[in-house]
């Protein structure tokens, strides 16, 4: 069951209008609208997070392997991918 907390958050006029704005277009409260926006940042930034994470695991499994696929050899199996071939990941090398 998920409980919810009260968290005070302080925005200049000009943005509080903006949100009051589009609160009101939407038909939805100006709540509602923050609470999306915090929930999407955090949901963007999550997987921004886990993109960078991946990204230096693989940098750490280059240095200490050596193993990597060239650009051409990538950009080929994306191509034939993209054409809609089943087509299989080009195969790691030193």
């Amino acid at each position: 069951m998920s409980t919810s907390s009260t968290t005070s958050l302080k925005l200049d006029s000009e943005l509080k209008e903006r949100v009051q704005r589009l609160a009101s277009v939407r038909r939805r409260s100006a709540h509602w609208v923050m609470r999306e926006a915090v929930v999407q940042y955090v949901s963007r930034e999550e997987m921004r997070e886990r993109l960078r994470q991946d990204a230096l695991a693989a940098w750490d499994h280059y240095q200490a392997t050596g193993l990597h696929a060239t650009a051409e050899e990538a950009e080929a199996w994306l191509t034939k991918l993209e054409a809609g071939e089943d087509a299989k990941a080009p195969e790691c090398h030193v």
